[in-house]
C-alpha cells in the first residue's frame, strides 16, 4: 500500500512538472523563431524533452505501480527503470538533431534579432526551471523515484543551457560574431549527452543488479546476534524503495528450527531498522562446523 501511494505521488508531481515544462518549452521555441535565434530554439527543444519525458515517466509508473502476479512475483517496479533508459535514448536523438542544426548555422550564419521581451522571456523561463528543478530533485529524494530524480537532472541541465543562451545574446548584441550563437547549441547538445549519461548510469546500476547496501554494515549488524558464528555471501540489489539482501549465517548447529526462524526474523528486523524499512533480506542458515560455503 505504501508503494502505491508512493506511484501516486509521484504521478502528481510528473503532471505539474509537464504543465511547466511545456510552457517553458513553447515559450523558447516561439520566441527563438521570431529572433532567429538557434541557441534558444534548441534550448526550447530540450524544454519540450523535458515534457516527453514527463510523459514517459507517466507511462512508466503506471506499469511499475502494478502489484505482483504469476509471471512476475517481484512486481513491476522496473518498468520505471526502463523508462529511465527510454528517456536517455531520447535525448541522444534530440542532441544528434541539435548538433545537426548547429553545424549548418555556422555554415550559413544568421543574425538574432535581440529584442527586450526575448531577453524577459528567456529569464523568466530561466528561473522556473531552477524552481522545477529543485522541487523534482526534492520530491524524487523524497519518494525514492528513480524518474523523478533523473528528470530533475536533465532539467538543471536546462538551466545552464539557458545561462549559456543568455550570456550569447548578451555578447551579440555587445558586437561578438553571430557564430556564438550556433557555438552555444553546441554547448545545449552537450549538456543534453551528459544528462542522458547520468540517467542511464542510474538505470544501469539498478538492472546489472549493482550492490545498492554497504556489506559490512550489513555484517556488523548480523554478527551482533548472540548465536551468529560467521555471515559470508553477502549480497544486495535492487533500488531504494525496493532493496533485496540475502547473505549465509553460521549458527549453532544444535538450535531448533523455530529457534532459527526467531534469529533469521529478528536479524531482519534489526536491519530494517538500521537502514532502510522496505529491505527484504533472505538468509540461509548454516551449522557453524559446517565448511560448506
Amino acid at each position: 500500500m505504501l508503494m502505491l501511494e508512493n506511484y501516486k505521488k509521484v504521478k502528481q508531481v510528473l503532471w505539474i512538472i509537464l504543465l511547466a515544462n511545456l510552457a517553458v518549452a513553447v515559450l523558447k521555441i516561439i520566441v527563438g523563431t521570431i529572433i532567429k535565434s538557434a541557441g534558444m530554439t534548441a534550448d526550447g527543444f530540450h524544454s519540450l524533452t523535458d515534457g516527453s519525458s514527463n510523459i514517459i515517466g507517466l507511462i512508466g509508473i503506471s506499469f511499475a505501480a502494478k502489484g505482483v502476479d504469476e509471471d512476475h512475483p517481484y512486481g513491476h517496479k522496473k518498468y520505471e527503470t526502463l523508462a529511465g533508459l527510454f528517456i536517455a535514448g531520447m535525448l541522444l536523438v534530440i542532441s544528434g538533431k541539435i548538433v545537426l542544426t548547429a553545424v549548418s548555422r555556422i555554415l550559413n550564419p544568421v543574425k538574432p534579432d535581440i529584442t527586450v521581451e526575448s531577453i524577459i522571456i528567456l529569464v523568466v523561463t530561466l528561473i522556473i526551471n531552477i524552481f522545477i528543478s529543485i522541487f523534482e530533485l526534492r520530491q524524487g529524494k523524497k519518494l525514492n523515484s528513480l524518474i523523478l530524480v533523473s528528470d530533475s537532472i536533465h532539467t538543471r541541465s536546462d538551466v545552464y543551457v539557458s545561462t549559456g543562451v543568455l550570456i550569447s545574446l548578451f555578447l551579440i548584441k555587445a558586437g561578438m560574431p553571430v557564430i556564438i550563437d550556433p557555438v552555444v547549441s553546441l554547448l545545449v547538445s552537450g549538456f543534453i549527452l551528459y544528462a542522458a549519461y547520468n540517467i542511464f548510469k542510474s538505470a544501469r546500476d539498478i538492472l546489472v543488479d549493482r550492490a545498492t547496501v554497504d556489506t559490512e554494515k550489513i555484517r556488523a549488524i548480523t554478527m551482533n546476534f548472540e548465536h551468529v558464528e560467521d555471515v559470508h555471501k553477502i549480497r544486495s540489489r535492487g533500488c531504494q524503495n525496493d532493496l533485496f539482501v540475502d547473505m549465509h549465517i553460521k549458527t549453532d548447529a544444535g538450535m531448533t528450527v523455530e529457534e532459527s526462524h526467531l534469529l533469521i526474523h529478528n536479524i531482519e528486523r534489526k536491519i530494517q531498522e538500521e537502514i532502510k524499512g522496505n529491505i527484504q533480506v533472505i538468509i540461509h542458515i548454516e551449522p557453524c562446523d559446517s565448511d560448506v560455503y
